[in-house]
């Protein structure tokens, strides 16, 4: 009579098990899941994340300009890039920066790593040596795309500007007057320059293609990839990439809840009557106005885009299941030139000069021409 009530005991075990598996298992993914629209309701983990930049004095050294990238991964643990030089697309020498790791304790962040250490409380990060004395300190700082808001010139469609949704097709305006994710234009699309203004959502708890991911299709073809990438090396997946295919030249993404912008010239394939292709895509784009692809060849469609063909196609604002918002949308049709861009990397560029980094290219190309 003990056997089948141990079999009975030991079933109701099992059984509990896999309940609180399941039960642990839905909890992860609704972690995953969540998304913040409003930095109020983010939490400390938010306000420690972000963008650091000042100067630092090595023992026996001079001082040195840096910059610290703190990415929350949830749960009060973070990571975070220390770049010499200071921040991406900014000064940064992203071939020697360091990964650090850490956690919160109290109301401050601890992080160390490659002999360093760091304490940020979201408005200041101190850096320490391995000994622990201080070797300097770092402020909170927010980058602001310098083509943020701009307006669309003559000539231009005008995709959305808060109200007008008659050149998208379902498309769905929130509340607060921002396009969600999903639409694609109204018209097809061959030659064109695109602006485009985008908001990602704060997901702490998500990782990789689940954290942030939208992207444009031009043609439904090839992909400028959206996600959240903040803090990361460029990847060949990653924020600005051309989806699987061609990584961007630096990562040139800020912080999610922070209002972000694409400008993107796109020249079509050219084909013969006969249908065959005799030139590919060509693609410039500049993200939150860092060029982070100069007139670079697409050999084909990206990731799943539809087969690249002679008939056009519009562009899908892509909806992946993460809120991404859009404003301020506008296309100019036709080939039209970009500006004149340095193909050499941008952290390269001095980080004292590197504010303006495009207009002082133009004015150097500007300066050689009259020479």
């Amino acid at each position: 009579m003990k056997y089948p009530a141990f079999r009975t005991i030991a079933l109701l075990v099992v059984f509990g098990l896999i309940v609180v598996s399941v039960r642990s298992a839905a909890r992860a993914e609704d972690l995953r899941r969540l998304a913040f629209q409003d930095p109020a309701e983010a939490g400390i983990d938010f306000l420690i994340q972000g963008e650091y930049t000042g100067t630092i004095v090595e023992p026996y050294g001079r001082p040195q300009h840096v910059g610290l990238q703190i990415v929350a991964r949830g749960g009060g643990e973070f990571e975070a890039l220390f770049f010499p030089g200071g921040l991406p697309g900014a000064g940064a020498d992203t071939d020697n920066s360091a990964s650090l790791a850490g956690a919160m304790d109290g109301e401050a962040a601890y992080l160390e790593g490659d002999g360093r250490g760091v304490v940020a409380d979201g408005y200041q990060a101190t850096v320490y040596d391995s000994t622990g004395n201080e070797l300097g300190q770092l402020e909170k700082t927010y980058r602001v795309s310098p083509t943020l808001g701009a307006p669309p010139p003559r000539g231009a469609i005008v995709l959305f500007d808060g109200q007008s949704t008659e050149n998208l097709n379902n498309a769905r305006v929130t509340e607060e007057g921002l396009l969600e994710m999903g639409p694609t234009t109204a018209m097809p699309v061959e030659d064109f320059y695109l602006h485009v203004e985008f908001r990602l959502p704060f997901m702490p708890y998500a990782r990789g293609q689940g954290r942030g991911n939208s992207g444009i299709y031009i043609q439904r073809r090839y992909e400028v990839q959206i996600l959240d990438s903040f803090g990361l090396a460029a990847l060949f997946d990653g924020s600005g990439s051309l989806y699987r295919q061609q990584a961007a030249d630096v990562n040139a993404a800020l912080p999610p809840l922070t209002w972000q912008t694409f400008d993107i010239w796109f020249r079509a394939p050219r084909w013969d009557d006969e249908e065959n292709k005799q030139e590919n895509a060509r693609i410039t784009v500049l993200m939150n106005g860092i060029p982070i692809h100069v007139d670079r060849e697409v050999i084909d469609k990206t990731g799943a885009g539809r087969p690249e063909g002679l008939e056009p196609l519009p562009i899908l604002f892509q909806d992946h299941r993460c809120p991404v918002r859009f404003q301020n949308l506008w296309i100019v049709m036709g080939e039209v030139p970009p500006p004149l861009l340095a193909p050499e990397p941008v952290e390269r560029v001095r980080p004292r000069r590197a504010c303006f980094p495009i207009l002082r290219r133009v004015i150097q190309r500007l300066r050689a021409c009259r020479r």
